[in-house]
């Protein structure tokens, strides 16, 4: 007995429930029977009721777009109903013939209503699923992509150590053996290594690009990332020349600017021969500093242009081993820029030269407090900077020994060319 009054209480709870979901339905359902009964009883009231029941369906299937199988079912009654009250009053002569014709028409109008109707939920029903699967396939990617961005970081963290424990042995066998072959052999080894610990150096950069502590932001005067980026690559026998440094300040990671003109004038090594020109050279344009590398080298074809700045591409000319580099040093180049709300530009042709430009925004001062201007002007070229010829490899000047030290171990710098 307690169960047989359990049951009747929870079909109770559930014919509320429908009762409430439903409610609009049963008010329409009392209001067609409100209309049925006065098209009968009120014969001289003519389409009015007949046409409110029509309307009013209409107005709730737009409303609640019944499933097609209850709709059908719905349309087939108030048609009967509807049809069978006009069809007595015709017969009894209380209504034209012509009326009765009114009841089909309407249905198949109600008809084509609901199949565009079925046409519009399956459409978007259709988006619907569209954007769910592209939702997971988009959110599958982005988990892809962090698994990547980890594995490298942690590949990255991983190779330092032991590169650097074997690179250390390798230049101690170099400096220790008198045997000149084996010399020959370890120095190879150097070489690989330091291109590896570079690799690893620059993975570790990349990966780490957008994350909060990217950046360690501070005044950087402009002069200064161009000259010590002068003094860490002046020993390459090229002729160099210091072009116009404005002595501008901008808001930005020191180290991560210093890394940005290592890998421009890399790249620029990379491209020129022992004759060719490379100019340094900094500006203030608009309220940006313009940080620029130019070279007279074999230049960039034009259709590489828009790649040379992804990852692990390069130009058509130089796809080398050793003259391409890794495809690295200007994805790192754009990464600091866009850390620093700023930009790379490259403006190349073939056989004359390239100038790679790197934009910061300025903090409106210079290092004096002065409006930003230009202070030295340099067409001299480094044999008068450093009283030597940059191209003479005996007697070339290196950089100072912090920052050759300091950018060696952070692995962004080219180590010094052997003869």
């Amino acid at each position: 007995m307690r169960e047989w009054g359990q049951g009747l209480a929870a079909r109770l709870r559930g014919a509320l429930r429908w009762a409430r979901s439903s409610r609009w339905d049963l008010i329409w359902v009392a209001f067609v029977v409100a209309n049925l009964t006065v098209m009968k009883l009120v014969p001289q009231w003519g389409t009015v009721p007949f046409l409110a029941i029509w309307v009013s369906l209409t107005v709730i299937y737009g409303f609640r777009l019944w499933r097609l199988q209850p709709a059908i079912l719905t349309l087939t009654v108030v048609t009967l109903a509807t049809g069978a009250i006009i069809g007595v009053e015709v017969i009894n002569g209380q209504q034209d013939a012509d009326y009765l014709a009114e009841v089909p028409l309407i249905a198949l109008m109600f008809l084509v209503m609901v199949w565009h109707g079925r046409r519009r939920v399956s459409a978007v029903e259709g988006r619907l699923a569209a954007m769910e699967e592209v939702q997971r396939v988009s959110q599958e990617n982005l988990r892809l992509l962090e698994q990547q961005r980890l594995f490298l970081l942690d590949a990255a963290h991983e190779l330092g150590t032991p590169i650097t424990v074997a690179l250390g042995h390798a230049e101690l066998i170099e400096r220790a053996v008198t045997d000149q072959l084996v010399a020959e052999d370890a120095r190879v080894i150097v070489g690989e290594l330091g291109r590896m610990r570079r690799l690893a150096a620059r993975l570790l950069l990349l990966t780490s690009a957008g994350t909060p502590g990217f950046l360690h932001l501070a005044p950087v005067a402009v002069d200064t990332v161009v000259m010590e980026a002068l003094s860490r690559w002046g020993y390459t026998p090229r002729r160099w020349r210091l072009g116009e440094v404005a002595e501008a300040t901008i808001l930005g990671d020191h180290d991560r600017l210093a890394v940005a003109m290592d890998a421009l004038v890399e790249n620029a090594v990379a491209h020129t021969e022992a004759d060719d020109l490379i100019e340094l050279s900094a500006w203030v344009e608009g309220g940006q500093a313009v940080l620029a590398v130019t070279d007279s080298g074999c230049g960039i074809p034009e259709e590489d242009l828009a790649r040379i700045f992804s990852r692990f591409s390069r130009a058509t000319p130089y796809r080398s081993r050793e003259s391409g580099g890794f495809g690295l040093g200007l994805p790192v180049v754009a990464a600091i820029a866009e850390a620093h709300h700023g930009s790379v530009r490259v403006t190349s042709g073939v056989g004359r030269g390239s100038t790679f430009e790197l934009v910061v925004p300025t903090t409106g001062e210079t290092a004096n407090g002065s409006e930003p201007s230009t202070v030295r002007s340099g067409k001299s070229s480094l044999s008068r900077t450093y009283g030597c010829d940059s191209r003479a490899s005996a007697t070339r000047r290196r950089a100072p020994a912090s920052l050759r030290r300091a950018s060696w171990w952070a692995g962004q710098c080219r180590p010094p060319a052997r003869q």
